[in-house]
């Protein structure tokens, strides 16, 4: 009789517990040790026995699963909607804002190359780009182990910047070659109303090739975060990093690897193709000042996703880096219209569009490492200094520069990158550099950072400079630079192209 009350009170317990088991261990996990405890159970202790080996077991499984990566499904969303907004600045927001500032007889021309080289861009991106600047090799380029993005499946996941955490590398791979696009399609305004189609494309095969994808394995290579679990590790993981990665370069979103660099190509191209006919004689205004505000509008919203989507994730970083590109925009804005008003007398749209451009260059590098001060007083400063830029330091170069693409993009990429490695410091409100090995913010070294900020800007200027000329200088031999001085003066609407952007 003992036995059959002892197999009673078990099965009471039993079928009163096994909710609440139920609730604590995966599906099955407690169905099974309630039949093991019916089979075997001669006591009450060696039925809690089985039940805690059962329990350790199902624990061990489900630490083992929560060790595999895992998509976090928020983060990849968001990177997706930011891809898109980086794709919208280029199309249509750079090239409405580009065609606003040419004369009407070469609007088609600019609406044009900057359509095609983002499509030209995109295509070779995924034929060999992305394996050059993303897979580990040297410290400037990647190697061809993912050409046709061999090896990237849906189930494939890319890093970010926290431990753990990860989203689809086909996400990583939009978003990094929406980059691409628009930093070749930066290049075009410098030397608008005057260049061959056909060599533009061939120089941007070339550029992106040699200069873009190598800047951007230098910059932004790494082998993520996880790699970095104790001090011998993370020596081992910086060793495979890019050059500038490991001299310490902050970028948070491309001042050196987008806007540097797309910069020097462009006043290079504009000095080895020469003036426009007519440049300084010849009034070369703007022919819609209303396309070229819709363009700068739309370059600000699709910058949330160029700078804020740099962080790769949805977290509060990824919402500093975008009140910083609101606040340093606007901040920039008022600063050069200002300048120019109290220098012309008159505030102009000109300004303040060209205005929030500089803002948005300069505070791009910066976004995500300095504080709301610090991103205010880099607007302010971008504004003045970018209007310089335009006026000033272009008469000093003495180059037709036909969009102001140095003035603005080089001139800002530049200031924002140094001023980067001034307001990153925690004491002036930045976030200082993370240590992923001690997984807290390290010991902050103006002096050290500001020195590496200024190797990034060299190396991009000289890297850029170098394989810029020798492209352009290719492409001359092999097909000419410039079309012939009767189709310059029709406009390249018509002879390039055989359409008009206008009927009236």
């Amino acid at each position: 009789m003992k036995h059959v009350f002892t197999i009673l009170a078990l099965l009471g317990a039993v079928a009163i517990g096994n909710p609440a088991w139920a609730d604590e261990t995966p599906a099955g996990a407690s169905t099974t040790s309630s039949a093991l405890m019916l089979a075997q159970a001669p006591s009450a202790t060696e039925e809690i026995a089985a039940a805690s080996t059962t329990a350790a077991a199902a624990a061990d499984v489900a630490a083992d699963v929560a060790a595999e990566p895992v998509l976090n499904k928020a983060d990849n969303a968001w990177i997706m909607v930011c891809a898109a907004l980086v794709i919208l600045m280029s199309l249509p927001g750079l090239a409405l804002f580009y065609g606003g500032l040419v004369r009407t007889k070469n609007m088609l021309s600019v609406l044009m190359q900057v359509f095609v080289t983002f499509s030209l861009i995109s295509v070779l991106w995924v034929v060999y780009g992305y394996s050059l600047a993303f897979t580990e090799g040297g410290s400037f380029f990647g190697v061809l182990d993912k050409v046709f993005l061999s090896g990237i499946t849906a189930d494939s996941l890319g890093a970010t910047f926290s431990k753990g955490v990860y989203i689809s590398e086909l996400t990583f791979v939009i978003f990094q070659g929406a980059f691409a696009a628009i930093t070749c399609c930066l290049i075009v305004g410098a030397f608008a109303e005057r260049a061959k189609f056909a060599a533009i494309l061939l120089f941007m095969i070339i550029w992106f090739t040699l200069s873009y994808a190598p800047m951007a394995h230098m910059v932004w290579y790494w082998a993520g975060p996880d790699a970095y679990v104790d001090a011998a590790a993370a020596e081992a993981a910086g060793a495979t990093a890019g050059f500038l990665f490991q001299k310490g370069a902050l970028d948070f979103a491309g001042g050196t690897v987008v806007h540097i660099n797309a910069a020097v190509a462009g006043l290079v191209g504009a000095v080895m193709i020469g003036k426009r006919i007519g440049y300084g004689r010849e009034s070369m205004a703007p022919h819609s000042l209303t396309f070229t505000m819709i363009g700068a509008s739309l370059l600000w919203v699709g910058w949330f996703g160029f700078n804020a989507g740099s962080a790769l994730e949805a977290s509060g970083g990824s919402a500093l880096a975008m009140v910083n590109t609101w606040l340093a925009t606007a901040c920039a804005t008022m600063s050069w219209m200002l300048a120019e008003w109290l220098l012309k007398g008159k505030p102009s749209m000109l300004g303040a569009a060209s205005g929030a451009v500089a803002g948005l260059v300069a505070i791009t590098p910066a976004a995500g490492f300095v504080g709301v001060m610090g991103a205010i007083i880099i607007g302010l400063l971008a504004g003045v200094v970018c209007l310089w830029g335009v006026n000033g330091l272009k008469h000093l170069l003495g180059a037709d520069d036909s969009l102001d693409v140095f003035g603005v993009h080089g001139v800002g990429g530049i200031l924002g990158a140094i001023l980067t490695g001034v307001f990153a410091a925690p004491s002036l409100g930045g976030t200082g550099v993370y240590d992923y090995v001690a997984n807290a913010v390290g010991d902050y070294d103006m002096s050290a950072q500001v020195i590496s900020q200024l190797w990034g800007v060299g190396t991009a200027i000289v890297w850029s400079g170098i394989v810029s000329v020798v492209a352009f200088k290719v492409v001359d031999l092999l097909i000419g630079l410039r079309v012939p001085e009767d189709e310059e003066r029709e406009g390249l609407d018509i002879t390039s192209h055989g359409e008009s952007a206008y009927h009236y």
